[in-house]
């Protein structure tokens, strides 16, 4: 059973696995299991009878020590561990159950919801874990996975929803009941999976809000028991960004570029899309969005199309321009294309392609299609994170299963985006929109400027932005630290500013309780002065004027127009803020 608990981007999920030994003597029962590369494991558990035991995290080694040893003197013990190889593979190991005994295991995990080209969240609950091909010089062990056929796992899912948008609607792949509202402004839903559903491919769940392009954000409030100045004891903080570029930015793509296409071409791309009768072969949906990508690029660009397998070959020895000759010899090899290259072995064509010098004034790009069927994908992320500063690169998954480690790993490592295509999903519309990403312009140098009240700092969490994409969305992870100091009443202060015989003096006091700057205050009203009474003399001091407005623009003063509105009642005047540009 699975309880899903979703905050604005971000998901908790509560997985309860029940395990009943039903062999006639004790066992070890070992389980590899799926989870998404970017959760982070916050809870594991397990429950005999009336015995609850809660894991601690510790050194890996250390940890697969003291489990050996309670199951070699017959004591239950229980590990989850992450793959060394791969961060989406989990292995449970179940220690001593006794003949007819049963084990509940309790895992919890938090992760950000993925944003589709239709602006949906997207969070998938995979059920299919694919063998990983092993290239022949790794010692890397592959693990053993049972067919979903084959053992009968049921599911049981519960979805509860709360945001500060109004949900729209919640799709799924999968039969849903009527999604219900618990409140009247829509932000609260809940949602259960339909009675009966057998567990035999990935959960995929769609969610809508209204209006996903406002910054949100969400406070976590600090856990009671906690010291203040812990990860725990403050108050935590998520802002979410999804930002809309201006139109006129947005048309002008780029008509320059490396763009390089490789493509999967192992024997598990000759399997299909899914379950059903219509379905494509992955190969077959790779080679239609390839003649779609290469439809699109700009005159003058250059580009090259790689297949990989066992080994791997490519269309070109360099990238070419694009031209109508080049298209076409490209077109006709790529409707050639089959899964005929054996085993999946990315890491070569990857060191071969980044050996490759870079054109001046052509950023090279980098799309990549791949089932994800790799057991190196620790290494392979390694290789795309050392050259990230000389490329960008765009990952697709194709087919359930696909590893979401490598998938969204590339894409992370490569300032990219990574899209999964599973289910009955097209692929060419996820790829059209990564060529969008491509081609548009990226906005950089991004930077986080934080005001908050005096006494309280903020310690980002998250890592810096690097470059945001039109529809693409960031999230921003902050501990708020501190306490806000109590304000004083401002009606009392500024009686007490008052002098006996009933004037205030204009000084900075004053301007503090009236939350105006003394230093603004007196630039308003000096320009107020200059246009209400020297306008004659405006070709003096225009220049003086227009860096004083300057100045004043650079403060981002939410008390401006009160301020313009009070220099003129003190100096009687009618100045407008648009005459004094600010």
């Amino acid at each position: 059973s699975v309880e899903l608990q979703v905050r604005d981007h971000v998901a908790s999920v509560r997985s309860c696995l029940q395990y009943v030994n039903e062999e006639e003597r004790p066992l070890e029962a070992v389980f590899v299991f799926p989870l998404p590369a970017d959760a982070a494991v916050c809870h594991f558990s397990a429950r005999i009878g009336e015995q609850e035991i809660v894991a601690e995290v510790q050194d890996r080694q250390s940890a697969r020590d003291q489990y050996d040893d309670a199951v070699s003197s017959g004591q239950q013990a229980f590990l989850l561990e992450e793959s060394e190889e791969s961060s989406d593979v989990f292995k449970l190991s179940v220690g001593c159950l006794s003949p007819g005994q049963n084990a509940s295991i309790t895992i919890v995990y938090i992760i950000e919801l993925s944003v589709q080209a239709d602006h949906a969240l997207r969070f998938c609950l995979p059920a299919v874990l694919n063998p990983r091909y092993t290239p022949a010089a790794s010692a890397a062990g592959v693990p053993e996975v049972s067919s979903a056929s084959v053992i009968p796992y049921t599911l049981s899912l519960r979805v509860e929803v709360r945001s500060s948008d109004r949900i729209s609607r919640l799709e799924s792949s999968c039969p849903l009941d009527p999604l219900e509202f618990l409140d009247a402004q829509h932000t609260h839903a809940s949602v259960n999976l339909s009675p009966g559903h057998r567990f035999d491919k990935d959960v995929e769940l769609f969610l809508y809000y209204e209006n996903s392009h406002q910054p949100s954000a969400v406070v976590e409030a600090a856990a009671p028991a906690a010291p203040s100045g812990s990860l725990m004891g403050d108050p935590a903080l998520m802002i979410s960004l999804y930002p809309e570029f201006p139109a006129d930015v947005m048309s002008s793509l780029a008509s320059q570029g490396e763009f390089i296409f490789v493509v999967d071409r192992s024997g598990s791309m000759d399997c299909r899309m899914h379950h059903g009768n219509d379905a494509q072969m992955r190969i077959e949906s790779a080679r239609d969005t390839l003649l779609l990508l290469l439809k699109s690029l700009p005159m003058g660009c250059y580009f090259n199309i790689y297949g990989f397998g066992s080994h791997f070959e490519s269309f070109f020895p360099q990238s070419v321009v694009y031209s109508e000759d080049t298209m076409e010899e490209a077109l006709k090899r790529v409707k050639s294309m089959s899964a005929d290259m054996g085993g999946t072995e990315i890491l070569q064509p990857l060191k071969h392609i980044y050996s490759q010098p870079c054109y001046p004034d052509h950023p090279r790009q980098l799309f990549i299609f791949t089932d994800g069927e790799v057991w190196n994908t620790k290494e392979v992320l390694d290789l795309v994170k050392s050259h990230v500063y000389s490329h960008r690169c765009f990952s697709f998954g194709i087919g359930e299963g696909a590893s979401t480690a490598l998938i969204t790993g590339m894409a992370r490592e490569g300032s990219g985006h990574a899209q999964f295509i599973t289910g009955t999903d097209r692929m060419q519309p996820k790829v059209m929109q990564s060529l969008r990403f491509a081609l548009q312009p990226a906005v950089d140098n991004i930077s986080v400027d934080w005001t908050v009240p005096e006494g309280v700092t903020v310690d980002m969490l998250s890592p810096p932005i690097n470059a945001l994409f039109q529809g693409q969305r960031a999230l921003i992870y902050a501990q708020i630290k501190g306490q806000v100091k109590p304000q004083k009443d401002p009606l009392l202060q500024l009686v007490s500013l008052q002098k006996a015989a009933g004037f205030w003096e204009l000084n900075a006091s004053l301007a503090t309780v009236l939350m105006i700057g003394p230093v603004l205050w007196a630039t308003v009203l000096a320009l107020i002065w200059l246009y209400a009474f020297k306008s004659d003399q405006q070709d003096e001091w225009q220049f003086v004027a227009m860096k004083a407005a300057s100045w004043i623009r650079s403060q981002k003063l939410d008390s401006l127009s009160q301020c313009v509105c009070d220099g003129n009642a003190l100096l009687g005047c009618q100045v407008t803020e648009d005459a004094l540009g600010i």
